[in-house]
């Protein structure tokens, strides 16, 4: 049992009736925000790659090392928090960010180590700051309000999204992209961050971590000891679907010479996610998580496919209306069912292993869909439906498999 370990119900920093909005909530929000806003400005980074010299295969091993590595340290940063509080890791992760922003203007080379290193520290950094942010609002707010906080936190993120893309716009004017705007977008982050650093202070001024009286138990234990369970197939599946349109709609779009359609899902895609968010924020207080997993793993299915048919640019609407509605209610609701499954002293574990599995969806995703596109490929080109009516499958299936052993499961928090 948790007593064993000296574990209490509630995190530090909070009294039992907190409902986890408040001062440090608001915050929390402002940081997430500047964040997002400097994290999508870095849209260029593909452009970065090859104004020094890159190629599309070093965009792919460059960001595709830096995932990794930002996956393995997410399992460490979870300790982190667990043992030296979230504020510490949330500010050390925001100073590395700023600092990698920066080192990114003296980077002239592909053919070096160092831009693979850098890309580790950026993600690692990413994930320090989002992972420590959720586990400290979450740690303020009774479990059954846990995923209202998430997703309340969360429309930071999409209006962060929104107003730094439209920034990016503004920086790189019109025309070919130069190395000189690219360095002003980087200059623009480590601003934005900057300002997110100062918000986190505010956020987690007069936090004080509980002390562990002495050195935790090893993490493959408490994995073990409080395993969310299939929830964490949930997380797997949420990251292929969610990251499958970012990643291959671009190419979808100019292979039936629909390049235009990009704005219509993207400008809809965010404001959606927005108000569902808001509007479905008291659904898993009131109704449970397990029917917010099943709205969003059904509007996640039915928005893949029906990419499907798509010929013309207003056929996008509906896309972008489902996604937007599955990212609004999968990412709070599994989030807050994985973290839940640990009590509060080991919560940065738990939020940490459950964006780990993010993270492992996106990995995963991008490479089975490319293996998918090209078995199904013809000869009028790779078959782009085949491709999300496949992915879009296995994600029912997955769903199938959560809710067919979850219900007859014995209840726990992450279930």
């Amino acid at each position: 049992m948790s007593e064993t370990l000296g574990v209490e119900p509630v995190t530090e920093g909070r009294s039992s009736a907190d409902t986890g909005f408040g001062r440090p909530f608001w915050f929390s929000y402002a940081a997430n925000f500047s964040m997002m806003v400097s994290v999508s400005l870095l849209f260029v980074y593909g452009e970065f790659i090859e104004s020094i010299g890159g190629e599309e295969w070093n965009v792919g091993w460059i960001v595709g090392t830096g995932m990794v590595g930002g996956i393995l340290m997410r399992f460490a940063q979870g300790v982190g928090i667990d043992r030296f509080g979230p504020r510490r890791v949330w500010l050390v992760s925001n100073v590395g960010y700023v600092t990698c922003c920066l080192l990114h203007l003296a980077v002239t080379r592909v053919d070096t180590p160092w831009i693979y290193l850098l890309r580790i520290a950026y993600q690692s950094s990413c994930a320090g700051i989002f992972g420590a942010s959720i586990a400290y609002v979450s740690g303020r707010a009774p479990i059954a309000r846990m995923a209202e906080v998430i997703g309340t936190l969360g429309t930071s993120g999409f209006v962060g999204m929104m107003a730094g893309t439209a920034l990016g716009r503004v920086i790189v004017g019109p025309g070919a992209i130069t190395r000189e705007r690219i360095d002003a977008v980087f200059l623009a982050a480590a601003a934005l961050g900057t300002i997110s650093f100062f918000c986190t202070l505010g956020a987690t001024h007069g936090h004080v971590p509980r002390k562990l009286s002495r050195r935790g138990p090893p993490l493959w234990w408490l994995i073990r000891r409080y395993n969310p369970g299939l929830i964490l197939l949930m997380s797997i599946a949420t990251g292929i679907g969610l990251n499958l349109p970012t990643v291959f709609l671009v190419t979808y779009m100019e292979s039936i010479d629909l390049s235009n359609g990009l704005m219509v899902f993207f400008n809809l895609y965010p404001p959606v996610a927005f108000v569902a968010r808001i509007l479905m924020r008291r659904v898993p207080d009131r109704l449970g998580i397990r029917p917010m997993i099943a709205l969003g793993i059904g509007a996640l299915v039915i928005g893949l496919w029906s990419l499907i048919p798509v010929r013309e640019t207003w056929h996008l609407v509906l896309p972008a209306l489902f996604i937007g509605v599955a990212h609004a209610s999968l990412f709070p609701a599994v989030v807050a069912g994985g973290s839940g499954a640990f009590p509060g002293r080991w919560r940065g574990t738990g939020t940490t292993l459950v964006l780990a599995m993010f993270d492992v969806g996106t990995l995963v995703g991008a490479p089975l869909a490319g293996a998918i596109l090209t078995i199904t490929r013809s000869e009028t080109g790779p078959n782009y439906g085949a491709m999300f009516g496949i992915v879009g499958l296995l994600i029912l299936l997955a769903g199938i498999v959560y809710f067919g052993v979850s219900r007859r499961a014995p209840m726990r928090r992450g279930t």
